[in-house]
């Protein structure tokens, strides 16, 4: 099958941003999301971070802020994701970081501006 034309990705993307982008979380974890967003974090004071999103390249959104998030101790995450709801809600998709962050302590994980991409790749 043919990737997605570009019309079709911005397109798909500015219905995402009408429609979930007000309202989604980012999730971090611990181990391989999977399809349904597996080895959440839980525990200490760890909640899902509301983010906001602006255009980025074609077929994408970047963040527009920067994002913290409250790790409990004893943790390594290794994996982010991003949900529709601030608990349960739906699993939209996910991936891991590019090296796991391990916390001894309690401590705080920080996506800097533009760092949280969501995209759509053809």
């Amino acid at each position: 099958m043919p990737g997605l034309s570009t019309y079709l990705e911005n397109a798909l993307l500015e219905y995402l941003d009408d429609t979930l982008a007000a309202t989604m979380y980012v999730s971090l974890h611990t181990g391989a999301v999977g399809t349904t967003g597996a080895n959440e974090v839980a525990g200490g004071s760890y909640v899902r971070v509301a983010v906001t999103w602006g255009a980025a390249a074609s077929g994408s959104m970047a963040s527009t802020g920067a994002v913290t998030i409250n790790v409990p101790a004893s943790t390594t995450v290794t994996s982010f994701g991003f949900w529709d709801a601030s608990t349960t809600g739906n699993w939209l998709g996910g991936t891991t970081l590019t090296a796991s962050q391990a916390f001894v302590g309690a401590g705080t994980l920080t996506f800097a501006i533009g760092q949280l991409l969501f995209a759509l790749t053809s």
